[in-house]
């Protein structure tokens, strides 16, 4: 075997091999709606010790803001947007959010298990 051809397949298994852990370290999805000024769902279950990305659309016809005191996270989704949390991973407990726009009614938590 020329040394451009051990070179080759070498770069092509280290290609394959960094493929299965990058697949890995995608983080899960986990959708929420913000819709007559209420999270859809309100409990989300998460594995504990493990990131994720909240993904938050906004069915309303005004803007809500996604705030966790618990988190420490303030986030303003304009109406009929979605957008994209990542979030760390979490130690086991619960975690709650509401929409600050409309506290009264747009309540949540998150269960890290």
């Amino acid at each position: 075997m020329s040394v451009f051809a051990t070179l080759l397949a070498g770069v092509l298994v280290a290609c394959l091999g960094l493929a299965p852990s990058a697949a890995r370290a995608a983080d899960t999805e986990i959708a929420l709606a913000i819709e007559n000024h209420r999270f859809q769902p309100e409990e989300i279950k998460v594995k504990a010790s493990t990131p994720f990305v909240l993904v938050i659309t906004n069915k309303d016809k005004g803007p809500e803001e996604f705030e966790s005191r618990d988190l420490r996270i303030e986030k303003v989704i304009p109406a009929g947007k979605t957008i994209r949390l990542k979030m760390p991973a979490l130690k086991p407990g619960t975690y709650g959010f509401v929409g600050e726009y409309h506290e009264k009614t747009a309540k949540g938590r998150i269960l890290a298990e």
